[in-house]
């Protein structure tokens, strides 16, 4: 494990973003295009939309709820070994799915034991990967999250096509298959010691000091509810255009239509954050903003037309506001604090990503459509995007002289950050204060 004095901005940092961008694709990729299965199990196991919708937000939520444990590894054995054996875990529920034959089992595969596949390895990865940028973090934290749109593109059609030709039984045999591929993405992970990494102490000194973070703690809700409808489309878009009567096929198409707006949006916000002055909070709330009107006004789009439309621009916001997300929490913890940072973080916003589908398929049942569905998801990130107005800062400095100086901020934040969890570890007053 080498040292170094601060993240170098690039060197072996863009295999780790190519390790990233693949490791997105079979941990989300797959996520959001899972729900072409959702008529197949309903239909296999004779049960209601909320019941089904359990199962990804499981996985979901095991993924989150289990990000501390991959940090926590990952910080005592760096994250090679830790993401190689989440990519076990991952295929391995899989396999067992398609044995399965009551949505209990499903629960246990693809939930419990792919959860926590993919709990040890989206957070060490994304975490590693910070570690080595930071004039250049925003725009490598979106190339490497665009496996995720690429991949959403290419998974919801090919999905629906091994489920008619291979039965869903089938069609999860070749996930499994698939996801073995996360043990090469954890093989090209090398850990990098930066100078901050002493003065921020073990992992129980980082939690102690990030649970009496005011700003933390409030950006953790923010994430929490946008988390909360963000997914929805992903679990619940293609049953809501076959009640208007699509054909499974072309309802399965706005899947990549929405992948690939989101990988567009990735990019570009990746590169809006490196060179817009002012605090990444703000380009966040933005976005989450912008997504959720989308995602409220989805229901009112009766033509194929107007619907596509508003798919797109969901997809393209959806994608914007993540690699943000991510790129937000060095400048509020400090970059020697990441590792604990995103697994905390993660650990809180599950809350959201266990809740947020079911309560959808639990609204869809009640009414006989998604609209309210819909228009509850939106309000979630709405009501995120607000929160984020409350973090310090958000509101001054709005034009500063350049993006380098800018950079130049966000270090010197970070840098103070790891000074102040020092001085918090000896007990000084002014340390303890958000």
């Amino acid at each position: 494990m080498a040292r170094r004095v601060e993240p170098p901005d690039g060197g072996w940092g863009w295999i780790v973003v190519l390790s990233a961008f693949f490791q997105s694709a079979l941990v989300f990729g797959v996520l959001k295009s899972f729900g072409v299965f959702f008529l197949e199990f309903m239909a296999a196991f004779e049960e209601p939309a909320a019941r089904v919708s359990w199962i990804t937000s499981i996985g979901i939520a095991v993924q989150q709820f289990g990000s501390p444990v991959g940090s926590a590894l990952s910080t005592r054995f760096g994250p090679r070994p830790v993401v190689m054996a989440g990519g076990i875990l991952a295929a391995l529920g899989m396999m067992l799915a398609s044995f399965a034959t009551s949505l209990t089992h499903l629960y246990l595969s693809i939930g419990l034991i792919s959860g926590s596949g993919w709990a040890l390895t989206f957070t060490p990865t994304l975490a590693c990967l910070s570690r080595y940028f930071s004039r250049r973090r925003s725009l490598a934290t979106g190339l490497a999250l665009t496996g995720i749109g690429l991949s959403s593109f290419a998974f919801a059609p090919f999905f629906q096509w091994l489920i008619t030709y291979y039965a869903w039984r089938g069609a999860l045999l070749l996930v499994a298959a698939l996801s073995l591929h996360l043990l090469a993405c954890g093989a090209l992970l090398r850990p990098l010691r930066l100078a901050e990494d002493p003065s921020v102490g073990g992992p129980m000194a980082q939690l102690t000091s990030l649970l009496c973070h005011g700003p933390f703690l409030c950006y953790t809700t923010a994430l929490t509810l946008i988390n909360a409808g963000y997914f929805i489309p992903y679990v619940h878009l293609v049953a809501h255009t076959q009640d208007l009567g699509w054909d499974p096929l072309p309802a399965a198409f706005l899947l990549s239509l929405v992948a690939v707006a989101d990988l567009l949006g990735r990019v570009f916000s990746g590169w809006l954050g490196d060179i817009c002055p002012g605090p990444m909070a703000r380009q966040l709330a933005l976005w989450s903003f912008l997504t959720g009107m989308a995602l409220a006004l989805l229901p009112v789009a009766q033509e194929p037309s107007v619907l596509m439309a508003l798919v797109v621009v969901y997809g393209f916001t959806a994608g914007a506001l993540t690699p943000v997300a991510f790129s937000v929490l060095p400048e509020l913890v400090g970059i020697g604090r990441i590792y604990s940072g995103l697994g905390l973080l993660q650990l809180v916003e599950s809350t959201g990503g266990l809740l947020g589908a079911p309560l959808s398929g639990y609204l869809r049942d009640l009414t006989g459509s998604y609209t309210v569905s819909f228009v509850v998801a939106g309000a979630f990130l709405l009501s995120g995007s607000l929160i984020l107005l409350t973090l310090p800062g958000f509101f001054s400095c709005f034009f500063l002289p350049s993006a380098t100086e800018q950079n130049s901020g966000r270090k010197s934040l970070e840098v103070k950050v790891s000074l102040q969890s020092a001085e918090y570890r000896e007990g000084s007053p002014e340390a303890q204060e958000p």
